[in-house]
């Protein structure tokens, strides 16, 4: 079913990763897509975990929708900036935006010292500016770009990736702090874009069968994980709502929304949503 066959779609950060399955979830809904990111030849991100936002782009297109890859690091606004001026000269509106974009998980590891779950005071300052500004200043920066557009045609959707970190404590107090930011971005940009009709939630998705998780599968109990993909076709259902006003400003799960709007995962399976006691000891 082509439900975004109209829309215009721009997902940050869509190399790989959770980015990568919300380009497929639009794509196979039938939207044009923008995918943004660094990655422009294959493993030489920093993980060597492989994709590129060519690659994206071309299965964006052969599921059916449209893919346009877009070189760009969400860091330097002047790129970002490039982006969005791009999409209006070249499909004249923007209806959705995924902010995917991400640096906070990389170089976990320093050395050969997993250095990640250390305390806030045993850190390295660099990884806070990681999470800040690939995280909620590209957040912030490409939804003001977007904003622009949207409120122009009064509609839009603006779809913050986020986490259960921002609400309870998961190792790590800098991305716990760039999270809950998120999370109050939303909020605040939910309530100035109100009388413009365009919408902005956080979306928290489960344990996603990314790159990065599979490579580590055996640590993790995947029998409740998400496809990339599925967190995609939660996105597509929200921007296909009429009544997508009334979720705006609010924290919302991908798997509980799947299930209000009858969304299931590619292998068929409909993941349970998780809660907030289920990251309490």
């Amino acid at each position: 079913m082509k439900s975004q066959a109209k829309k215009v779609a721009v997902v940050t950060g869509a190399s790989r990763g959770v980015g990568k399955g919300v380009a497929f979830g639009l794509g196979e809904a039938g939207a044009t897509v923008y995918v943004t990111g660094r990655t422009t030849k294959n493993k030489t991100d920093v993980e060597k975990l492989g994709g590129t936002v060519y690659q994206t782009a071309e299965e964006v297109t052969n599921m059916g929708g449209k893919g346009i890859a877009v070189p760009c690091d969400h860091r330097e606004d002047e790129q970002t900036e490039k982006v969005f001026k791009q999409v209006t000269k070249v499909s004249k509106r923007i209806d959705i935006l995924v902010n995917n974009a991400w640096g906070g998980y990389e170089n976990m590891i320093e050395g050969k010292r997993l250095t990640y779950f250390k305390p806030f005071w045993e850190q390295p300052f660099w990884r806070w500016d990681a999470m800040f500004d690939s995280g909620v200043r590209a957040a912030y920066t490409s939804s003001a770009f977007a904003a622009r557009m949207m409120t122009r045609k009064k509609s839009g959707l603006i779809v913050n990736i986020s986490f259960w970190s921002a609400q309870v404590y998961l190792g790590n107090s800098q991305y716990g702090a760039s999270k809950a930011a998120v999370d109050k971005l939303t909020e605040y940009m939910a309530r100035e874009l109100k009388k413009y009709k365009v919408a902005v939630v956080s979306l928290y998705p489960g344990l996603v069968r990314t790159e990065s998780i599979m490579r580590n599968a055996k640590h993790f109990d995947m029998s409740n994980s998400e496809s990339p993909q599925f967190i995609g076709r939660v996105v597509a259902a929200l921007a296909n709502d009429p009544n997508i006003m009334k979720k705006s400003g609010k924290v919302l799960v991908a798997a509980q929304e799947a299930l209000e709007y009858g969304v299931k995962d590619i292998d068929g399976k409909q993941p349970r949503p998780l809660t907030i006691k289920d990251f309490k000891s």
